[in-house]
Order: C-alpha cells, then sequence, then structure tokens
C-alpha cells in the first residue's frame, strides 16, 4: 500500500454527498454528487492491506478491491479502470445500486467504520466513462456458436457481454420496447440515471453482441424454435412474479404491485406517454413492505408530490449495530436510512394489514394491527386494530420467482420448490443446452449475484459448446474443470 498507516491517519468514513432534500425532489436526477477527489484519495487511502482481504469474500465477484483503491490513493487512475473491470462487467450499476456486502466484511470494519468501497468503485466507474477509458472488446476471432440469451437484466447483459468475447455469435431478447431489464424500468432515476445503462450497451453492440427487443419468449417465439435456432439459450429472465396479499378488499382501485407503479413512473420520465398512469398525486399513499423496492416507491412519491406516505413493516425495525448472530463478517440486518426515508414519510414496524376498506369500489383506507409472533408465527395482535387513510397502496412484498413463460411446456424445463428454474451445477437446466443464471433460477437476490452468475454461467455456456474456457467463473460451479481466473 503507498500508506500503510492510512487508515490510522484518517479514521473517519466520509461517503458521497447528497443533494439537498428540497432541491432533489423537484427533479428525477440523481441524489449523490461525486466525491471530491482529495476526499476520494483518502478514503481509499484508508484500505489496510490485509493479509487476508475478506472483501473478496463479502464479494460474489471477487472484486480485487484492494488493489483498486490503492491505485486510486496513488492517482493511478486508468490501472483501477483495468483492475475494477477485470472482475466487474458493470461497476457503475453495481456502485450505484448493490447494498456493498463487501464493505460489512472489511477488517477495518471490525472496530472502526468500514471502508466506503462502493463510492470507490462507483468514482473509478464514472472517471473510466468520463475520459474515455471504456472501449469496446471485440474478439478476435468468431468461434461460430451461436447463443440465445433471454432477458437483458443484469445476469442476462453480464452472460451475453462475456459470450461475445469469447468469440459466440449472441443475440439478447427482451420483451419489453427497451434493454435493460429493471436496470431500465425498475429503478428510478433518481437512483441510476439511464445514461450509464446507455453507454454500456453501446460498448456492447461495438461488441458485436446484438439485441432484440419487444419479442416475448415463450409467446411470440418459442424456446423450442430458440433451441432450434442457437446452439445454447440461456435463461435470464429474472424473477418478476410479486407476492401479492389476499386479504378482504384487495380487489379495491387503488391497489397495486410496486413494480407496476415503478415501471409507469419510469417510462413517463423517460419521456413516455403512460395512458392511465398511476400518480400519487394528491394522494395518502401506504407502502407495505420496508425493503429497496419499498424505499424506490417512497422516492418516486415524493416527487410525484404525495399529501402523504406512510411505509408499513411486518417485522420489527432492525437494529443500528449488529446482533450476536449475525457476527462479522457476515452481511448484518441493519436499520437504513435510504435517500427517499431522508426526504419524508412515516416508516411503522410491526404493523400487520388486516383489511383494505373502501366505498364504491375504491380503496379509502387501511385497517392495521400490531405484530405478534406465536409459535415462530407472525400475526396481527387482537384489540390492536385501526384504520389508515389511504387512496393507493403499493405491495412491496418480494417476489415469488420467475414467470414460466412456457419453459415447462416447451422445453420441459423443471423447477425446484421454491419455484426457480431448476439446474445443475454447470448452470445447465434438464434440457441440454438451455441454461439459467441470475434471479430466474437463483431467487430473488442482489445485482451483484445477477453479475457473477451471469459471469459464471457464461463460463459453463463456453466449456459447453467448446469443451474448455478462459472466462472466468466467480461463482464456483461443481466442475473444478472450468477456469476460475
Amino acid at each position: 500500500m503507498a500508506d500503510p498507516r492510512g487508515f490510522l491517519k484518517v479514521r473517519d468514513r466520509e461517503t458521497q454527498p447528497r443533494r439537498p432534500v428540497p432541491v432533489r425532489i423537484m427533479d428525477w436526477k440523481e441524489v449523490y454528487e461525486a466525491q471530491e477527489k482529495g476526499v476520494l484519495k483518502s478514503q481509499a487511502g484508508r484500505c489496510m492491506d490485509c493479509g487476508i482481504p475478506f472483501c473478496h469474500q463479502g464479494c460474489p465477484l471477487g472484486n480485487l478491491i484492494p488493489e483498486w483503491n490503492d491505485l486510486v490513493y496513488r492517482d493511478k487512475g486508468r490501472e483501477a479502470v483495468e483492475r475494477l473491470h477485470a472482475t466487474n462487467n458493470f461497476p457503475e450499476f453495481t456502485g450505484r445500486l448493490c447494498p456493498a456486502p463487501c464493505e460489512a466484511s472489511c477488517v477495518l470494519g471490525i472496530n472502526q467504520p468500514a471502508v466506503t468501497i462502493k463510492q470507490v468503485e462507483v468514482s473509478i466507474a464514472d472517471l473510466a466513462f468520463a475520459e474515455g477509458m471504456v472501449e469496446p472488446h471485440p474478439p478476435e476471432r468468431l468461434t461460430g456458436r451461436t447463443i440465445a440469451v433471454v432477458g437483458s437484466g443484469p445476469a442476462g447483459l453480464a452472460a451475453a457481454q462475456q459470450l461475445t468475447r469469447a468469440g459466440h455469435t449472441v443475440a439478447v431478447y427482451e420483451r419489453d420496447d427497451r434493454v435493460g431489464g429493471l436496470l431500465r424500468y425498475g429503478i428510478p432515476d433518481f437512483k441510476m440515471e439511464k445514461i450509464h445503462l446507455e453507454r454500456r450497451l453501446d460498448q456492447m453492440r461495438a461488441e458485436g453482441t446484438r439485441f432484440r427487443t419487444g419479442v416475448d419468449v415463450g409467446r411470440d417465439i418459442s424456446w423450442d424454435q430458440l433451441r432450434r435456432r442457437y446452439d445454447a439459450v440461456v435463461v435470464a429472465t429474472g424473477a418478476t412474479v410479486p407476492r401479492d396479499l389476499p386479504i378482504p378488499g384487495r380487489e379495491l382501485q387503488g391497489v397495486h404491485f410496486a413494480m407496476d407503479y415503478l415501471v409507469q413512473a419510469n417510462r413517463v420520465v423517460a419521456g413516455e406517454t403512460v395512458d392511465n398512469q398511476i400518480s400519487a398525486e394528491g394522494r395518502h399513499v401506504v407502502i407495505l413492505g420496508g425493503g429497496d423496492t419499498g424505499a424506490d416507491c417512497l422516492g418516486t412519491a415524493h416527487r410525484q408530490k404525495a399529501a402523504s406516505v406512510t411505509t408499513l413493516a411486518i417485522g420489527q425495525q432492525p437494529p443500528s449495530e449488529r446482533r450476536p448472530d449475525q457476527p462479522w463478517p457476515t452481511f448484518p440486518n441493519l436499520f437504513e436510512v435510504a435517500s427517499a426515508h431522508e426526504e419524508g414519510g412515516e416508516r411503522t414496524y410491526l404493523a400487520s394489514t388486516v383489511e383494505f376498506l373502501g366505498e364504491n369500489g375504491k380503496l379509502t383506507a387501511l385497517r392495521v394491527a400490531e405484530t405478534e409472533v406465536v409459535d415462530g408465527r407472525r400475526r396481527a395482535k387482537a384489540g390492536t386494530e385501526r384504520e389508515i387513510p389511504a387512496d393507493l397502496v403499493f405491495l412491496s412484498l418480494g417476489f415469488t420467482g420467475p414467470e414460466p413463460a412456457g419453459l415447462t411446456e416447451q422445453v420441459d424445463a423443471a423447477f425446484d420448490e421454491r419455484g426457480n428454474v431448476a439446474r445443475d451445477g454447470y448452470y445447465m437446466t434438464n434440457t441440454p443446452g438451455v441454461f439459467a443464471a441470475g434471479d430466474a433460477s437463483r431467487g430473488q437476490s442482489l445485482i451483484v449475484w445477477a453479475i457473477a452468475e451471469g459471469r459464471a454461467c457464461a463460463a459453463a455456456v463456453d466449456q459447453w459448446l467448446m469443451g474448455s474456457t478462459r472466462l472466468p467463473a466467480p461463482v464456483a460451479p461443481t466442475d473444478r474443470s472450468i477456469a476460475l481466473i
């Protein structure tokens, strides 16, 4: 390390500044501002150069975190960009959207605030684009093999880019009108403006990856047709089936799945016209679920000038510090104040929704009660019911798995007991030549896991097609012959 005593000299953790709340809720631009270079260097210099860097254990991609921290500290921007891209196809995505399990595993975090790894990562990525360091890497030769990747979220894009660079001809199929999956229509611009997605897609197109939008595989074209047309197929459709809440009043007008609301809002921000848009303007909004999707709904409702926003979570408020059963270097469940929570709204924990109430078919309120745990199961506590006025309710309760979309009928793909596409240790389904990666086969997870699985699946596909591979596989499959570089 350039400064082995950096973590002793700079003990305070300083993260990226956020734009003032009254300013940022007036637009859809990103909340975070760029970190001042001197501060960024000093924060990177806090990296301890551990004998065993546990941040590697926390990152499914195996990012070379101490190396690029050191390079940032020493003003070696191009080298830092190279080391960052050696393990991560899309650091501009993860640096904005990943909850940073690497920081939870930081050795410095045992007795000091952890290194601002995520901040350093996104700063390197933004520097790379700003200074023209991100260039296409087309293959030196083509293999003559063709691959269809279904789904253009982070797992599908990572698999496609890796396979294209290996020399295969890759076509990415996306049912929406634009590429990106939930990166495009699920993530609000105040978390990630779409310029970051567009720039990376430009690189992929220049490398040779082909994109087919507006094609709903399983309906517009069958999976069996893809199998006959391509040498291999990768299922990367994500886990998009939302978890419902089948309680009395669910049919009332005004109760929506969170993703339906966010997709419409993102389309309008992109300049599209959405008929009968779900808008929070002037309305009392209640969000059920306290996760990232719920926070996205919260920030969106603020920008649409909602009259009030209340977030209800059925569980207890997480602690502000690690619990004994979540010791370092595990990823703890901690109370988080996201940027959207700073902007207003009420957060209530241990709240069970009992019934949706309405008049003339329209939602007017929720009946909620305190949550109690009996025999290990949560339930509404009798005698604690109350009503909350509500014009809109967004169900942000997670996802149950991928949409079958003809997989079972058309290619006899099996699903596991959790409803995910079943696969073996080589990422292959029970149908030869059909592979699965990301949330579609793993279940709802983090963006960093999606990219890691996309990269690992690409290595498995390359191995199956060519008999060997030089592609890295950060999520180790059972076959040790697949190179882990």
